[in-house]
């Protein structure tokens, strides 16, 4: 095992710990002007999820809305149901639809909700997602931002578990805390991204990240600051 990966997983109670855990439970409040720009406003608020920690299955219920939705890897599919628990949207091999999208292409009911689904879900994964099968890891070269020196692990996924893009980078400080992810989401034409972790807690031993904040990534991997997309603040954590 890689030596940074053994050390992330270290401060996240060591990959047994993670092993023997089953689902994360929380309120996530979603802010920033993606989900508006996609055609979907009410995707700003809160929901709660529930998050399986040993595969990708995801279930969020939106407060405003009433609407739930399911996302299942096993079965490749999202469902949406109203209030009244019958279906609005749904879609087989979600990740297939977007195919010929770009950044400016607006989104179904059902491709935004697979979006928030496994992008949230691998988000809550991470770094015991980084010791399932066919994932690569391995330390590269360290990053300097801000006066600090962070190391930087790079992780390549199989298609059998769905992320933002097959290879991301994650920047790490001395105590083995996330402080930074990039990826150039598929789905929305490769956009490249930098995505930060403003707070973090540790819940049941595991670091759960609070607060993020996503932005657009400039060549240098450099971020713009100048604009932030997507908020994602969590709370009411439990894992078991």
């Amino acid at each position: 095992m890689d030596a940074l990966l053994e050390q992330v997983l270290d401060a996240n109670g060591g990959l047994e710990h993670l092993r023997s855990l089953t689902s994360l439970r929380a309120k996530i409040a979603y802010g920033g002007p993606f989900w508006e720009f996609k055609g979907h406003p009410d995707f700003a608020g809160t929901d709660v999820v529930e998050a399986s920690l040993q595969r990708q299955h995801f279930r969020q219920h939106q407060e405003a809305t009433g609407r739930t939705i399911v996302f299942d890897r096993d079965q490749d599919t999202v469902t949406v149901t109203g209030r009244d628990g019958k279906v609005i949207d749904q879609l087989e091999h979600p990740r297939e639809s977007f195919a010929g999208f770009d950044v400016e292409t607006p989104w179904s009911l059902a491709q935004i909700a697979y979006f928030r689904s496994y992008a949230t879900s691998h988000y809550l994964l991470e770094p015991y997602l980084f010791t399932w099968p066919g994932v690569e890891a391995h330390e590269i070269e360290p990053w300097t931002e801000a006066g600090e020196t962070w190391r930087v692990l790079a992780v390549t996924y199989p298609t059998s578990i769905d992320v933002h893009s097959r290879t991301q980078h994650y920047y790490y400080d001395d105590a083995a805390h996330l402080k930074r992810l990039d990826y150039d989401p598929e789905v929305n034409g490769d956009v490249p991204v930098a995505h930060y972790v403003l707070a973090d807690k540790k819940v049941n031993g595991v670091l759960v990240a609070t607060a993020r904040e996503i932005h657009l990534r400039n060549e240098d991997r450099t971020p713009d600051l100048s604009w932030t997309s997507i908020t994602v603040d969590l709370s009411d954590i439990d894992i078991t």
